[in-house]
């Protein structure tokens, strides 16, 4: 266990405990006022456990590569591409639909690619950066259409298809190939 890859977390608490994160770094969280010599020790008392455990992380990480799953730190670059691309469009589109829209989120979702509140706050999944950019912007242009139309109505449609006449082309490759894309979250 190398010693840049355990970071000690002080709170609050009465005991000293051990995790390890699926980046494979330990985390040591200790009560404020622990001295250095007295985690070091602890971390010595529990290396057998340590290893053990790196060494499922590290097999699991394996098997996820193997199986084309999306490890943390890829998801995290996909969430900050996706933050920028999609306020890229939601500047080209916004405009295009017509409405105001509230605050912006884009997370790693497992089964949707967008929502739209009814307080008009838009949610996106990072996971759209996998895709072709039409279908992103089928995606945005979709979220936008709910801020006139909080249902998938004939009215709803129309005004897709106003922004985005090939919409069903996108639509139907997300359905197609979308569960593929779905599927690589570990």
């Amino acid at each position: 266990m190398a010693e840049n890859s355990v970071s000690v977390i002080f709170s609050a608490r009465k005991t000293i405990a051990i995790s390890i994160r699926e980046s494979g770094r330990v985390e040591v969280r200790a009560p404020y006022g622990t001295d250095e010599v007295k985690i070091r020790s602890i971390l010595h008392e529990k290396r057998d456990w340590i290893e053990r455990t790196l060494a499922k992380v590290r097999s699991r990480e394996a098997d996820a590569k193997q199986a084309g799953k999306l490890m943390e730190e890829e998801i995290g670059a996909l969430a900050r591409q996706a933050c920028e691309r999609i306020a890229e469009r939601l500047g080209v589109y916004q405009p295009l639909v017509g409405v105001r829209i509230g605050r912006v989120t884009v997370r790693c979702q497992r089964t949707l690619w967008g929502s739209c509140s009814a307080s008009g706050n838009l949610s996106f999944n990072c996971l759209l950066m996998l895709t072709p950019p039409e279908a992103l912007d089928y995606v945005v242009v979709h979220e936008l259409c709910h801020r006139k139309e909080m249902n998938h109505s004939k009215r709803f449609w129309r005004e897709v298809e106003r922004v985005m006449p090939d919409w069903r082309t996108w639509r139907a490759w997300l359905k197609k190939e979308g569960p593929a894309i779905l599927a690589r979250i570990g």
